[in-house]
């Protein structure tokens, strides 16, 4: 087994990359052709051009229910001057669709026909040559082109084709693409029993989700059996590729700089390395080398980075080999609601959500993580950072790729600031109610979701912020940090919050007394949360000092990742809400019930959308939810407190 480690030997711009990679592999007229029946051919490449063999239609037809005549007998028919005509002789009944009968050139609406008895009529004013008529060949011509070769045949195009009597198309095969998964730490699936998955184990999914991508774009795609990190395995898959006549090869996993990566080995063994790494995030770890003139690549393994360079790389190369032009999103200028650092030398696709306020279109950044697969789920769009920039301000102006249309990204409530699991049941009852609408929570904190109001960057704030002077919640904070925004305070839950400990509570914690024992790890919230403000209190109530704590300075941002820290074994405890304990397994500890608010600016409370959301909270399909959820009260839900 090789056991050498990689390094970066062709680290290329993204646009050099891509650049020099479509100049390398001349794939015009590489595809070979196949014929199919018409209505089997939406979404397929012509591979020469269409022809129509019939006129549509191919006779002259009535337009409208009524009388067939000719014209030149109608002309100077007025209501002072009617005229009479026989049935069958000057004037004739046909429905809309029948063939026109000889000598007639016109169709008088039978609303405009003055019936006298079985065999005549009464006009009263004159048609014009060909009035109501749909004549011949007036759609197609006989012979005349209907869609020339590398046209995308969409299902429009199948009623035109088979109505201009085509009943078969030549088009070109589809690109056939060979994924091969490999990693000695993958598992299938379909083998694998959830809660049974064990530490060091990854479900392999890169392949299923490249493969689908793959057929978005007009290929179709074979998955290899799994491969584990062995080079001389993973080469004679790539040969035998290479023989089966496939046009690309994707070789998921071992693209990094890792001792058992062997991409890049494997395509260097068998051809040329063209490109090693790109200066893009995610996707760095990026191979492209060709094999008998096939493109062949090292995907990296982390599911974000592997769909970026697919998207950039790979998705061009099968369009261009069906010859069709490269796919680009739309973009809309977009603010974003706080400052997005980035690294100089690396361009970054930032995944965001995006929601109008107002007159503008605010973006929350997503996690960044490349192995964060719902920073793409949940992902509105993406604002790329130039690698010459050190990242965006949030007041200025910049450009996000659509991921969602732009209708959707208009019809979705924003809010910002502390994290609650009853905002996703909120998010499902919204969706279930009105489809059209999405809410769309990012979390900050409490505080921070007040900052965000303030810079009318959300329609929505969640907050539990605590005055330690009365004991109430969030109206003090509104009234010192946003005291010139009109402001609506709706309860949406109480909740226990308290310590989320190991199951069976291993380590015989008791209260918040007990996180300055040496023998305990804790995770914190991050700073401005609700959650962090309470537990500060409560230290200084004890008179126990952070520094005493070990884990003070360790945040995250929700109450599940923290449940999630600990049932990792990585923390001892944590603050949280019975909730997020309960839907781990976890054990808790009360130390408070706390009342959990919204803050709407008057502006927006009486939106559409706004009502939908509170009468959504109102109702007792949402309030049922949140009460099997555990730890929650809705006694008070819904009712507007200021």
């Amino acid at each position: 087994m090789r056991s050498d480690r990689n390094i970066y030997l062709k680290m290329k711009t993204l646009t050099d990359a891509r650049e020099l990679i479509f100049k390398h592999f001349q794939l015009h007229g590489i595809l070979d052709s196949e014929t199919i029946a018409v209505p089997d051919a939406v979404g397929r490449v012509l591979a020469k051009p269409v022809t129509a063999c019939l006129s549509s239609p191919n006779f002259h037809a009535a337009a409208m229910d009524g009388i067939a005549v000719k014209a030149e007998d109608t002309f100077g028919v007025s209501e002072s001057n009617p005229k009479e005509l026989i049935i069958g002789k000057s004037a004739f009944y046909l429905n809309t669709g029948h063939v026109l009968p000889e000598n007639t050139n016109a169709v008088i609406m039978i609303e405009q026909v003055h019936t006298l008895d079985a065999k005549r009529v009464e006009i009263e004013a004159p048609a014009f040559p060909w009035q109501h008529v749909r004549k011949m060949g007036e759609d197609i011509v006989a012979t005349e082109l209907l869609f020339p070769r590398n046209h995308a045949v969409t299902p429009y195009c199948v009623g035109a084709m088979l109505s201009g009597g085509v009943f078969s198309v030549s088009v070109r095969k589809k690109p056939r693409v060979l994924i091969i998964p490999t990693g000695s730490e993958l598992v299938e699936w379909q083998n694998i029993e959830i809660n049974h998955l064990k530490p060091g184990q990854v479900i392999e999914t890169n392949s299923f989700v490249l493969g689908k991508l793959v057929e978005a774009c007009g290929g179709t795609y074979v998955r290899h059996d799994k491969l584990m990190d062995d080079f001389e395995k993973i080469k004679q898959a790539v040969l035998a590729a290479i023989e089966d006549k496939y046009q690309l090869v994707l070789i998921i996993g071992g693209s990094s700089a890792g001792s058992e990566d062997f991409a890049r080995h494997v395509i260097q063994a068998l051809g040329e390395v063209l490109v090693h790494g790109v200066t893009m995030m995610p996707g760095k770890p990026v191979v492209v080398g060709d094999i008998k003139n096939r493109p062949v690549f090292g995907i990296p393994g982390y599911p974000v980075s592997a769909i970026m360079a697919f998207e950039q790389f790979v998705q061009p190369l099968i369009l261009k080999l069906l010859e069709q032009p490269e796919k680009i999103r739309p973009t809309i200028p977009v603010e974003p609601t706080r400052k997005m650092a980035s690294k100089l030398g690396l361009e970054e696709f930032l995944r965001v959500k995006l929601g109008t306020v107002g007159d503008r279109v605010v973006a929350t950044p997503l996690p960044r993580g490349a192995g964060c697969i719902t920073s793409l789920t949940e992902a509105d769009g993406i604002i790329r950072i130039p690698e010459n920039m050190e990242g965006v301000k949030d007041s200025e102006t910049v450009a996000a790729e659509l991921i969602r249309p732009l209708s959707s990204v208009r019809k979705t409530i924003v809010v910002v600031g502390s994290h609650d699991n009853t905002l996703d049941v909120l998010a499902d009852q919204i969706k279930a109610g009105s489809s059209e609408l999405t809410l769309s929570s990012s979390h900050v904190g409490s505080m921070g979701g007040l900052m965000a109001i303030k810079r009318k960057s959300c329609h929505v704030a969640g907050s539990h912020l605590l005055d330690t002077d009365d004991g109430s919640y969030n109206v003090s904070y509104v009234r010192r940090f946003i005291p010139d925004i009109p402001v609506r305070i709706v309860n949406l839950v109480f909740r226990e919050q308290g310590l989320i400990v190991a199951t069976g509570n291993p380590k015989n914690i008791r209260g918040i007394e007990d996180l300055g024992r040496e023998d305990l790890q804790f995770i914190n919230r991050q700073g401005g949360s609700g959650t962090r403000i309470l537990l500060d209190y409560r230290l200084r109530q004890i008179d126990l000092a952070p520094a005493q704590i070990n884990g003070y300075e360790n945040e995250e941002f929700t109450h599940m990742s923290v449940a999630v820290a600990v049932l990792s074994g990585t923390v001892d405890a944590g603050l949280g809400i019975f909730a997020a304990a309960q839907a781990l397994g976890l054990a808790f500890i009360p130390v408070v019930t706390e009342q959990y608010d919204l803050i709407i600016p008057v502006e927006h409370f009486e939106s559409q959308s706004m009502r939908i959301l509170l009468d959504t909270i109102n109702s007792s399909a949402f309030k049922n939810r949140v009460e099997t959820l555990g730890g929650y009260s809705t006694q008070k839900t819904g009712e507007i407190i200021v």
